[in-house]
């Protein structure tokens, strides 16, 4: 068979991930414009949430067809559903065309992230995997650096439509690289999806998702999850080949970084979306500004990356993962307290680096550990199921947060969507009566202050997590032939 390019292959992904990295970045920076133009801040956090969602539930999804079918024709398909989903996105005309197009962006960032790290933990060894992974970490702080400049100088000069478009020439130099440099042969078993399992465990994630978001009857949502999630559970014991093993979870470095997975991306997701956010609602910040705050940390982690990669086969993952959660509790904490009327955009600024130095620390040792207790026939959904976790605790985490910022702007019965609206305008609410400015800007403040409180306990809580993490243990697992990627069931 023809053998993979690995250094063109290698590009290939990091373009993936780049894109994902981009879209992140730019989109918070551009999205209280998209508000200022399309209304609608009501649906905010639905615009991060329906786009996190869509990729959350289809993850496990992905991950279980890589394994039974090989790499290459998931990813092809992620990609490009990808870029049909920001064409879409970017043509929208309205907040509830944004978020539905959001949707399909989303099903197909479900493939990109898992199945890209899968196919590095398949071509290459371990002492070059943890080198590699610390330099695709790198593509995050690239992006980190040009994402918020990028999205501010769009905004400014062309119009937000354009911050998805930018997606489509990456997208397509990632599928002809990998439809001419990756190859790969799978031998096919007589296996079936498990679509039961699918199926309960999207429809116990949506409904979690409206439950924290909402408040009467909409939290009624939230024991239907439970329900549906329990479901999810009982039917994978029970068939022959279950989308998401749960004897996974008997090894304790995957449970550990699976749970940890949920609370550290809370605190991800939500400082992408929301201090963004408070830059420009409260600070009165350039949309650039407001993109600039969350630089710090997407620097600080891909720089952490390529420490820990030449750590870890020193150290072995626990130390890094101790220190580097333990990092994010002591930048988190500093953002809740700092970030207030008046403050320097220096302080705020070391807060989120160090949280990102954090992330880089734990995130990286986390999936190195998980993909190499386990072999080829499970590293797809190791791998997915580890993104799973980190998805749907950012999803659920900005949902939440949408709903207690939505709640502090209502609670004035003189406050209407369209004025808070307006507080995101260029003009920052001028038009409004100085009363009503400052009553929702009073409002907009201290909701997004209680949300920096949940994204600093919950960095304390995957931190806790983290201690109970395995000494020990650096099996380096099994890996095929670098340069000629022969799979075999």
């Amino acid at each position: 068979m023809r053998t993979t390019h690995r250094p063109l292959t290698t590009v290939a992904l990091a373009l993936s991930l780049f894109m994902a990295a981009l879209e992140m970045t730019v989109v918070s920076t551009a999205m209280p414009t998209v508000v200022s133009d399309l209304g609608g801040l009501q649906s905010y956090a639905w615009v991060f949430t329906a786009y996190m969602l869509s990729s959350t539930i289809t993850v496990p999804i992905y991950g279980k067809l890589s394994d039974l079918y090989g790499r290459k024709p998931v990813l092809l398909f992620g990609i490009g559903l990808f870029l049909v989903g920001s064409i879409a996105s970017g043509l929208s005309t309205s907040m509830n065309m944004l978020i539905a197009f959001r949707v399909f962006q989303g099903l197909g960032a479900g493939a990109m992230q898992p199945v890209a790290l899968t196919i590095v933990g398949d071509i290459y060894t371990l002492e070059q995997r943890a080198k590699v992974q610390g330099a695709f970490s790198a593509v995050w702080g690239v992006a980190g650096l040009v994402g918020p400049l990028t999205g501010g100088l769009i905004v400014k000069y062309l119009s937000w439509h354009w911050v998805f478009f930018i997606n489509v020439p990456v997208g397509l130099g990632a599928l002809a690289l990998l439809i001419f440099f990756f190859h790969e042969k799978v031998q096919h078993k007589p296996q079936k999806l498990d679509f039961a399992g699918a199926v309960l465990l999207s429809a116990g994630v949506v409904a979690l998702l409206f439950g924290v978001q909402g408040t009467g009857r909409s939290l009624l949502a939230l024991p239907l999850g439970a329900v549906l999630l329990g479901a999810f559970v009982w039917v994978e014991g029970k068939v022959a080949d279950p989308l998401l093993p749960m004897s996974l979870f008997k090894i304790p470095v995957i449970a550990i970084a699976s749970v940890a997975g949920v609370f550290f991306s809370v605190a991800m997701f939500g400082s992408t979306a929301y201090v963004p956010l408070y830059v420009q609602g409260v600070l009165g910040g350039s949309p650039t500004e407001a993109g600039g705050m969350i630089t710090p940390m997407i620097v600080g982690w891909p720089l952490a990356s390529l420490v820990a990669g030449k750590l870890l086969l020193r150290t072995g993952p626990r130390p890094l993962i101790i220190g580097g959660l333990g990092l994010t509790v002591v930048g988190t904490a500093l953002m809740a307290l700092l970030l207030k009327p008046g403050a320097s955009m220096l302080v705020p600024g070391l807060a989120m680096a160090l949280f990102g130095i954090g992330l880089g620390f734990a995130t990286t040792s986390l999936l190195i550990a998980v993909q190499t207790s386990v072999g080829w026939e499970l590293r797809g959904v190791a791998t997915a199921s580890t993104m799973f976790f980190r998805t749907v605790g950012g999803a659920l985490g900005v949902g939440l947060m949408g709903g207690v910022m939505v709640a502090q702007l209502m609670k004035d019965p003189r406050v209407s969507f369209s004025d808070a609206n307006a507080l995101l305008g260029p003009g920052h609410g001028q038009e409004l009566s100085p009363v009503l400015l400052e009553t929702l800007s009073g409002a907009l403040r201290f909701g997004l202050t209680i949300n920096f409180w949940i994204i600093c306990g919950c960095t304390a809580a995957a931190f806790a997590v983290g201690l109970f993490f395995p000494r020990g243990g650096r099996d380096k697992g099994t890996v095929l032939p670098s340069t000629d990627v022969t799979v075999s069931h």
